[in-house]
């Protein structure tokens, strides 16, 4: 402290009054050291070799006018320096509430969308002439750096969360991924850690923080960090159209093939949601920092519904591993912990089923409605005989359904989503949330759906489900 205060003075002949800053998963200590005339932020770090490291990006980045923090003073040994107080209000606070409704204003997008674009400029511009050897603790994303990551996520996850795996067929996928990842490299700046707790709003724009752990790599990366944040968890047109800006962006700089781009991308994404559950699993686990921990549920939630939705064959086992998490020792015993802690007096949840040609159920809360799910990809029973007359809560229809797993599959990543939001809902105090399953004819599969993920919540968390089979007519009160 008594260094930054001395940098202080030799910057402005004024003594600062100090506040210290959170610095959540930081190895760094950050302090406000304000005077009458300027307030800066004061940066004690641990690690030289960091700390020149940033100094120097951001020395680059700020001759090249991105908008990143200036650094104003350096201390002789490079463990202390000042740089540009950018305030306090991060992307992540500014969007914090539409995160927590699921609902996003066209404030928010625009925001969102502004953000992505510079991304892009950054990329490329950070880039131009910046000597990459300056960059800590490797220059370049490359083989090592890949399978560093991997066995972070098996060792500070995997091991501590209790999940078997083999080692050997593990460890044959994260070669085969390891060597489709390196086919997309390019002379890019890889943020590393874009995510929007790094983004700061200053005067409606977005800065850029936290970059030093950036090196030369390819452009997908950081768009797969942002867009699939974990504590983010921005719904699924609200990242198609973050992706669509970035690409906008991206076309000044290269030649765009979407349906390429958003294929490699995939590929990004699903080894970003590991790294972040393996620096999860140590920040959390290991060093049991809250905000790390709370994050856990979000990550698995959103790496089981990228599974769902996409075709990761060519990495069987990894995968085989993966959908494993939702129901692993450790989720059950964070919810177990945390559940006499939570006030489920004030929270109802409703659970629809209904028929997309009778269209998606209302949302009567004002709230704009919630998680809608597509039951439509299971094998319907509703196409044979025997079945017709029946529904999903008949004992015919939910062996049938039952039989082959699908349906178990498809349920067991929505429970991780409705866990991770139902709990998320009661810390915070909110009083309504929906979930609405949909199918053909809103009879067989949408009903065994909703009957089941109501009776989960209910059991689960004790909060009061409504639960509306509409195009039987029926409503139940569950209460748990």
């Amino acid at each position: 402290m008594e260094k930054l205060i001395s940098l202080f003075y030799a910057l402005t002949g004024e003594t600062p009054a100090c506040q210290k800053l959170s610095g959540e998963g930081s190895n760094r200590n950050y302090f406000r050291l304000t005077s009458p005339s300027v307030s800066l932020i004061g940066v004690e770090g641990e690690s030289i070799e960091e700390n020149h490291t940033f100094i120097e990006m951001a020395r680059s980045f700020a001759q090249k006018g991105l908008n990143t923090p200036k650094v104003m003073a350096v201390s002789d040994d490079e463990l202390y320096y000042l740089q540009e107080d950018l305030g306090d209000m991060s992307l992540y606070k500014t969007i914090e509430n539409s995160i927590a409704s699921h609902t996003f204003t066209e404030k928010d997008i625009a925001l969102l969308k502004k953000t992505m674009m510079k991304l892009a400029d950054f990329q490329y511009l950070a880039a131009e002439g910046f000597d990459f050897s300056l960059c800590y603790p490797i220059a370049s994303m490359d083989r090592q750096s890949i399978l560093w990551d991997l066995n972070y996520f098996k060792y500070c996850f995997l091991k501590l969360a209790h999940i078997d795996f083999l080692e050997l067929s593990l460890e044959t996928d994260f070669q085969r991924l390891a060597d489709d990842l390196l086919q997309y490299d390019s002379q890019t700046f890889l943020y590393r850690d874009f995510q929007s707790r790094n983004v700061m709003i200053k005067e409606g724009e977005p800065y850029f923080i936290d970059f030093q752990g950036g090196r030369r790599g390819p452009i997908y990366y950081d768009v797969a960090s942002f867009v699939w944040q974990a504590k983010a968890n921005y719904p699924e047109n609200v990242k198609e159209i973050l992706v669509e800006a970035y690409l906008e962006s991206l076309r000044k700089y290269q030649k765009v093939d979407e349906a390429q781009f958003k294929k490699r991308l995939n590929l990004f994404v699903l080894f970003r949601m590991i790294q972040v559950l393996g620096a999860y699993g140590y920040r959390g686990l290991f060093e049991k920092k809250k905000h790390f921990i709370e994050s856990i549920p979000f990550a698995v939630a959103n790496l089981c519904g990228l599974i769902e939705r996409n075709d990761f064959s060519a990495y069987s086992y990894l995968i085989s591993v993966l959908t494993k998490l939702p129901e692993c020792q450790l989720l059950n015993e964070m919810h177990t912990e945390e559940k006499p802690q939570l006030d489920a007096s004030k929270l109802v949840v409703k659970v629809y089923s209904f028929s997309y040609k009778k269209g998606i159920p209302a949302d009567d809360s004002g709230n704009g409605g919630g998680y809608v799910f597509d039951c439509r990809g299971v094998h319907n029973p509703g196409k044979y005989d025997e079945y017709k007359p029946l529904t999903g809560l008949d004992q015919p229809v939910i062996d049938f359904l039952e039989k082959d797993g699908e349906i178990l599959k498809f349920l067991s990543s929505v429970y991780a989503l409705a866990d991770a939001h139902v709990q998320r809902y009661m810390e915070r105090g909110f009083t309504s949330l929906m979930f609405s399953f949909g199918c053909t004819g809103g009879r067989h599969r949408s009903v065994y759906s909703a009957q089941h993920v109501a009776e989960h919540i209910a059991k689960k968390y004790g909060v009061k489900v409504i639960l509306i089979h509409r195009e039987q007519g029926l409503e139940t009160i569950l209460n748990g």
